[in-house]
């Protein structure tokens, strides 16, 4: 019969090889998540902070809130002046914005206007 002792042998230690190939489906998890997951939402970030950056009078908005609204003023980088309604105007933070909905034209300035 098997001895006791020796059916209690000691297990091989792991070398570094080894650990290697244990590795590798965690590694191939994190790439797939990557390219899958991660790197279209910071596309979609970018592409949203972008839009956001340039809002400009007279582009038709949403926030976050569900507002549809008609941007009457840039105050700053951080906030804009919206019409919600005949002479209701509020200032609307630009992060809160969701969509712009309409682009308006480029507002032509006074040199473009007197040349015409």
């Amino acid at each position: 019969m098997i001895s006791t002792a020796f059916a209690q042998g000691a297990a091989p230690a792991p070398s570094g090889g080894d650990i290697l190939i244990q590795f590798i489906p965690f590694i191939l998890i994190f790439v797939v998540m990557w390219f899958l997951i991660l790197r279209p939402q910071q596309k979609r970030a970018k592409a949203h902070q972008e839009m956001v950056k340039g809002v400009r009078r007279g582009d038709t908005i949403v926030t976050s809130g569900g507002f549809i609204a008609k941007v009457t003023r840039v105050i700053d980088d951080n906030e804009v002046e919206a019409e919600i309604a005949e002479g209701v105007r509020v200032r609307i933070v630009r992060s809160t914005i969701a969509d712009v909905r309409a682009k308006s034209e480029p507002v032509k300035s006074e040199g473009e206007a007197a040349g015409k």
